[in-house]
């Protein structure tokens, strides 16, 4: 028997102090990533999350406190109290409990941080004495001050930098390695703490035996046994955390699936009506030919004597116009189905010239100035002739509209074309508004127009009209005002 007041001199058991270092590591890591499903949950299962991340929380904490206990060896017989062990258990849960809650706010200022370490110190350190408290032997603990006052220290500090360090990683993107850096630092501040508290303790041999009524008395197998399900509890938590965080992405997926469905629904909803509009938009002056010609028949016709030549002429002007209309919405059904176009060979300038009569009526109502410079060289393309005057004419059409729009200066309009060994060039050159840069990057994007009515089809098809034909369509700002529209085609084989 040891006499009394004799000084105890303790060792430790080097695997269960490695094995409470693991468990301390552990039960940060699962802290750091049962934190990111706290605050990513809503409700009942945000309550849910909580309740279940601090008993695996509080379990690593305690386990790890009071294994690092069991495994510092004294001279004499050592028990615990099961009721003080159960209460220091209680308190972990607390404390994991208020460090959830606190990292799961959407701030976590300076000043909330340090309230909540504070909190959590005064919570952990009471832990460690609580289990030193529970040891019922024939000796008693007498504590150094200043280092007890450190361990505390300590325990408020680690605290302090678990919360932010939780706050900082509990966004689940974070890499896996900073994460677990994170969870050494934490784990290690934990170990600091204990040993601390332990270095802080000197025990001193009683005559007085202990009262071992409540006490319990824990085994090498009964170590090993809470290690081992402090463990189970851990990676249960890191389980349900990992398959929530699958099922929320799941969800997430599911989710932006049927969102992309149904913007594609009213995108399908709004390109049927943006290409209704375009397609009135293409057909409506041969068939405001059609109406002109007609009505120019019948007035011949009413004339006395009728004139019959006069009226001849106007119907199979009227003929021919319907005939144009008609191809513009095959060529337009063609280009939507992506046919191949009725190719043939065709003099770009011709087609140029047929573009400009189509458009005489807007030339002359808007009182604007054409000015053509068509190469005399061979301008043969192989191409389809409706296209390209679909094309041209919307090119046309769009200058005429920009040079209308303003009221002072030249009204100009200006197509020239010309030809190099292997292409032919057109340029549509007006004097009107002007592009900005905003515009000249967009311009030919589905739906984008300046106009305050536009529809912004009519450059988006022709620059697909253009590029099946193998060429390329582009626009330039024109000093001091106006747009510079232009577009290649290949030459024809065999044509010089």
């Amino acid at each position: 028997m040891i006499p009394a007041g004799t000084t105890l001199t303790g060792s430790y058991d080097p695997f269960i102090v490695t094995l409470s270092v693991v468990i301390a590591v552990a039960s940060s890591y699962a802290a750091l990533d049962v934190a990111g499903r706290v605050t990513a949950n809503k409700g009942g299962r945000f309550a849910a999350w909580l309740t279940c991340g601090s008993v695996a929380m509080g379990i690593g904490i305690w386990s790890m406190h009071f294994t690092a206990m069991l495994g510092f060896k004294l001279p004499v017989p050592v028990s615990y109290d099961w009721r003080t062990v159960l209460q220091s258990f209680f308190v972990a849960v607390l404390a994991s409990s208020l460090a959830l809650y606190l990292v799961s706010r959407k701030k976590m200022s300076r000043a909330r941080a340090m309230g909540g370490g504070v909190m959590m110190g005064f919570g952990i350190a009471p832990l460690h004495y609580m289990d030193m408290l529970a040891m019922r032997m024939r000796a008693e603990c007498r504590f150094n001050s200043m280092l007890v006052a450190m361990s505390v220290v300590f325990a408020i500090a680690f605290s302090y930098s678990a919360l932010r360090i939780a706050f900082y990683f509990r966004d689940t993107t974070t890499e896996a390695r900073r994460k677990i850096g994170s969870a050494f630092f934490m784990g290690s501040a934990i170990c600091a703490m204990h040993y601390t508290g332990m270095a802080a303790t000197t025990f001193i041999a009683s005559g007085v035996e202990p009262d071992l009524t409540q006490s319990v008395s824990v085994s090498v197998l009964g170590t090993i046994g809470i290690i081992i399900v402090t463990l189970l509890v851990l990676g249960l938590a890191l389980l349900s955390s990992l398959v929530d965080r699958r099922y929320e992405a799941q969800a997430f997926q599911l989710a932006l699936a049927q969102a992309n469905m149904e913007l594609a629904y009213v995108g399908r909803a709004a390109s049927l009506g943006e290409l209704a509009m375009s397609i009135a938009h293409e057909i409506n002056q041969p068939l405001g030919a059609v109406v002109n010609s007609a009505s120019a028949a019948l007035r011949w016709l009413a004339n006395e004597p009728p004139n019959l030549q006069e009226a001849r002429g106007a119907a199979t002007q009227a003929v021919r116009e319907s005939n144009r209309a008609s191809e513009v919405i095959a060529r337009i059904r063609a280009l939507l189905k992506k046919e191949t176009p009725r190719m043939g060979r065709l003099d770009l300038n011709e087609v140029i010239r047929e573009a400009l009569a189509l458009a005489g009526n807007e030339i002359a109502k808007c009182r604007v100035v054409v000015k053509s410079d068509l190469s005399a060289t061979a301008s043969t393309v192989s191409g389809d002739r409706v296209q390209l005057q679909q094309v041209l004419f919307n090119l046309i059409i769009n200058a005429i509209e920009a040079v209308n729009a303003v009221k002072d200066g030249p009204r100009e309009l200006r197509i020239t074309s010309t030809t190099d060994s292997s292409v032919v060039q057109v340029s549509v050159e007006d004097t009107g508004v002007g592009l900005g840069q905003e515009d000249l990057d967009r311009i030919f994007h589905p739906f984008y127009t300046t106009k305050r009515d536009g529809i912004g089809m009519g450059l988006s098809i022709s620059r697909s009209i253009i590029e099946g034909h193998g060429g390329q369509l582009w626009v330039v700002s024109r000093s001091p005002r106006g747009a510079i529209f232009q577009f290649t085609l290949p030459k024809a084989d065999g044509a010089e």
